[in-house]
C-alpha cells in the first residue's frame, strides 16, 4: 500500500506540473513580444481528467498574438512533453522489463525533480521549453514503471482494478488542486514558489521509494522471467485494440482543451472566471466513473470490455453535444459526459492490459503499460498543434462531430475482446517456466500453478 501511494503521488506530481505552469505563459509570452511585463496568472482551462498519464492543458486565453508565430510556440511548447515521452516510451517499457519497476521509477523521479528545478529559474522560452521536454522524459519513466509496478503488486482481481482506479483518482485530482495551487501562489508568492513545492514533494516521495523498494537491494529481479519485447506485444491484436481504443478516446479531450476556450468567447460571449471553471466539474463524474467501473468489475469482470464501449459510446455523443451548447452551464453537461466515458474506458481497460498479458505473453508489465502511455501521447502530442488548424479549416462544429463519430463507430471493435475473460495461459509462458526449469522463487511457484 506504501508503494500504491509513492505510485499515485509521482503521478499526481506529473499532472500537476503539466497545470501549474499556465499562470506564468503569459509572462514569456509577453517577453517574446517585448512587452517585458508580467500578465498575472491567467485562468487554466481546465485539466487532465483522464488515466493515464499524463496528459494536456493549455491556456484559457492567452493574449492576441501579433503574427502566427507565437501560436505555433504555444503549441509547441505544450506538445513537447507529449511528443518527447512517445519517442522514449518504447525505450523506457523495455528498460523496465530489463530491470525492474523500482529504478525506472526511481530515476523517472529525479528527472521531474530536475524538470520542476528548471521551471523555477526558467526565464526565457528555451529554457522553458527544455523543462518541459524533460518533464516529458521523466514521465516516461515515472509513469511507465509505476503504473507497472501496481499491476505487478496487485496480482489479482479485484484488487489490482482497486489499485489501479485509485491512481487515476489521483491523476484526476491534481487537475482538480493545481489550478487553484499554482495561481494562488504565483499571485501572492511569485512563479517559483508552485514549482519548489512541486520539487520537494517530488523529492520526499523519491526517499520513500528509497527506503520502501531500494532499487537492485534484492535481486528479486533475477529471479523474474524475461519480459516479452515491445515490438511483438504492439502486433498482439487484442493489445492492439485495446490500445486504439485509449487513444481515440482521449482525442476529444485532447482536442478540446486548446480550442473550447476560444469557441466559448466567440459564441457565448464568456467571461473569463467561466473559461478558467469549464472543466473543473468534470473531476467529479470522473471519479465516480472510476468508482463504478471497479464496483461493476468486482461485480461481473467478463463484462469489462462492455463498460469502455459504454465509456466510448458516451464519450462520443457528448462530444457532439459540445458544439449545440449556448452557454456556459450547457457546455459543463457534454464535458462532464466525456471525463466519465474517459474514466470508464481507462478503468475497464487499463487491467485489461495487465490481463492479456499475463494469459498471452509473459507476466512482465513495463512494456505493455509503455505501450498505454504511447496511445496517450499520441492524442496529447497532436492536440495543441492539430486542433486548431482543424477549427481554423473546418470549424468547431466539424471537429467535434468528427471525434464522436470516431468513438461511436470504435465501440462495437471491443467486442472483440468479449472472450478475453475466459483465455488461459499461452503456450510461450508455460514454455518458459517448464522447459528452462525454474530459476527462483517466482518460477518456482509460477511452474507449481501451471501444473496444478
Amino acid at each position: 500500500r506504501l508503494l500504491l501511494v509513492v505510485v499515485c503521488v509521482a503521478l499526481l506530481l506529473d499532472n500537476m506540473l503539466y497545470m501549474v505552469i499556465v499562470p506564468i505563459i503569459p509572462d514569456y509570452i509577453a517577453a517574446m513580444r517585448g512587452g517585458g511585463g508580467t500578465a498575472g496568472p491567467s485562468v487554466p482551462a481546465g485539466g487532465n481528467g483522464s488515466g493515464g498519464g499524463n496528459r494536456s492543458l493549455l491556456l484559457a486565453r492567452y493574449p492576441p498574438a501579433s503574427g502566427g508565430n507565437e501560436d505555433v510556440q504555444i503549441g509547441v511548447l505544450f506538445a513537447s512533453k507529449a511528443m518527447l515521452q512517445l519517442l522514449v516510451n518504447p525505450l523506457s517499457g523495455t528498460l523496465i522489463d530489463r530491470v525492474g519497476y523500482e529504478a525506472p521509477l526511481l530515476a523517472g523521479l529525479a528527472v521531474m525533480f530536475l524538470s520542476t528545478a528548471t521551471f523555477a529559474f526558467a526565464e526565457n522560452y528555451a529554457t522553458l521549453f527544455a523543462a518541459r521536454s524533460l518533464q516529458g522524459l521523466g514521465s516516461a519513466f515515472a509513469d511507465t514503471a509505476g503504473i507497472a509496478l501496481i499491476a505487478d503488486r496487485y496480482a489479482e482481481e479485484p484488487a489490482r482494478s482497486r489499485a489501479l482506479g485509485t491512481a487515476l483518482a489521483c491523476i484526476s485530482f491534481g487537475s482538480l488542486a493545481a489550478p487553484p495551487f499554482g495561481g494562488v501562489l504565483y499571485e501572492f508568492a511569485g512563479k517559483r514558489v508552485p514549482f519548489l513545492v512541486l520539487a520537494c514533494v517530488c523529492l520526499l516521495d523519491g526517499l520513500l521509494l528509497l527506503v520502501l523498494a531500494p532499487p537492485g537491494g534484492t535481486g528479486a529481479r533475477a529471479n523474474m522471467p524475461v519480459g516479452t519485447p515491445i515490438h511483438r506485444l504492439m502486433i498482439d491484436p487484442y493489445i492492439a485494440v485495446v490500445a486504439g481504443a485509449l487513444a481515440t478516446c482521449n482525442i476529444p479531450l485532447a482536442f478540446l482543451e486548446p480550442t473550447i476556450a476560444n469557441w466559448m468567447k466567440d459564441s457565448m460571449g464568456a467571461s473569463e472566471w467561466e473559461v478558467g471553471l469549464t472543466w473543473l466539474p468534470a473531476f467529479f463524474p470522473h471519479v465516480l466513473g472510476v468508482y463504478v467501473t471497479v464496483r461493476l468489475a468486482a461485480a461481473y469482470p467478463h463484462l469489462q470490455w462492455f463498460y469502455g464501449a459504454l465509456g466510448m459510446a458516451i464519450i462520443g455523443a457528448s462530444s457532439c453535444l459540445v458544439p449545440a451548447c449556448r452557454n456556459f452551464g450547457q457546455v459543463i453537461i457534454p464535458l462532464c459526459g466525456i471525463c466519465f466515458g474517459i474514466a470508464l474506458v481507462d478503468t475497464a481497460l487499463l487491467p485489461t492490459l495487465a490481463f492479456l498479458v499475463d494469459v498471452r505473453h509473459v507476466s512482465v508489465y513495463g512494456s505493455v503499460y509503455a505501450i498505454a502511455d504511447i496511445s496517450y501521447s499520441v492524442a496529447y502530442a497532436l492536440g495543441p498543434i492539430v486542433a486548431g488548424q482543424i477549427v481554423h479549416t473546418m470549424g468547431f462544429a466539424q471537429l467535434n462531430l468528427g471525434m464522436g463519430l470516431a468513438n461511436v463507430l470504435y465501440a462495437p471493435v471491443l467486442l472483440f475482446l468479449k472472450n478475453v475473460c475466459q483465455m488461459k495461459p499461452s503456450h510461450s509462458e508455460r514454455n518458459i517456466l517448464l522447459e528452462e526449469g525454474p530459476k527462483g522463487l517466482y518460477d518456482t511457484i509460477k511452474m507449481e500453478e501451471r501444473k496444478g
